[in-house]
């Protein structure tokens, strides 16, 4: 199975200098980081917006504070089962992992509204900015996943599987992987043939199909991928991660609705 043995071939761990040891975790947030504000440079300047490297950079500072900020504090809230508030320094403890997506999108969109506040930018066209970068960091996250071998999936027979160190003695679906695909690289080549129309499509437009499209991708992805330890099914058949997309499918909708009906251009200020 060449997923199987792709992964077992793989190291965590990028490269060590001394006591400095880098994982591909890290580097694959640092990676997204940067191509996500290289994306909404690009598309700004498509759409003919007078935004500027710095703007950009600022933004992005906001965001990323946000997504670590908000990703671990979602963790604890959402998936740590209250086993953190007994000891709440672990917290802190962002070696030793846990990071959630929603909780990082919460972050991300406070950052970053701060950020664009205290510049005088629009928060509606940073935002849809932002959708079109996110995929990036999204793609680069899951393939760290994988790397890392967590988050697998459920017992499967496929050609695909893959034993995980972490997972037993059995083949199991790379979730993390489909999550890459689908959240990563067909979600930004739907965003970037909606971007390629000139003048933009309306403020709303892109925020709201990445909400709805992400929403859709991980409730379905999450019927195939073991749901938190300690945390299990919710209602007997329903995961956490499902629990959490629901809401963001009806806002996606909503924000495309919303978006067609008002028609407001893109604009910087």
């Amino acid at each position: 199975m060449f997923l199987n043995d792709l992964y077992h071939a793989l190291d965590p761990v990028a490269f060590t200098l001394g006591p400095l040891t880098v994982r591909w975790y890290g580097l694959a947030y640092l990676a997204g980081f940067i191509l996500a504000g290289v994306i909404m440079y690009r598309y700004a300047r498509r759409w003919k917006l007078d935004l500027s490297v710095d703007d950009v950079v600022n933004v992005m500072t906001g965001i990323c504070m946000g997504i670590i900020i908000g990703g671990r504090l979602g963790y604890v809230l959402f998936y740590g089962a209250g086993s953190y508030w007994s000891n709440p320094l672990s917290i802190l403890a962002l070696n030793e992992g846990g990071m959630s997506f929603h909780g990082g999108l919460i972050g991300a969109v406070v950052g970053g509204v701060l950020v664009c506040r205290y510049q005088g930018l629009s928060i509606a066209t940073m935002c849809d900015l932002g959708a079109c970068g996110a995929p990036i960091g999204l793609f680069f996250g899951r393939l760290a996943n994988f790397v890392n071998g967590e988050l697998w999936g459920k017992e499967c027979d496929l050609p695909w599987g893959v034993m995980f160190e972490t997972g037993g003695n059995v083949y199991r679906h790379p979730s993390q992987l489909y999550e890459a695909v689908l959240e990563g690289v067909l979600l930004f080549v739907l965003l970037w043939v909606l971007a390629r129309k000139v003048p933009p499509r309306p403020q709303g437009t892109f925020m709201g199909a990445f909400l709805a499209w992400y929403g859709v991708c991980r409730f379905l992805i999450e019927f195939v991928r073991v749901p938190d330890v300690q945390l299990g099914y919710l209602f007997g058949f329903v995961t956490m991660g499902q629990l959490l997309s629901l809401p963001l499918v009806v806002l996606g909708v909503l924000l495309l609705v919303r978006a067609r009906r008002l028609g407001r251009p893109q604009a910087v200020c």
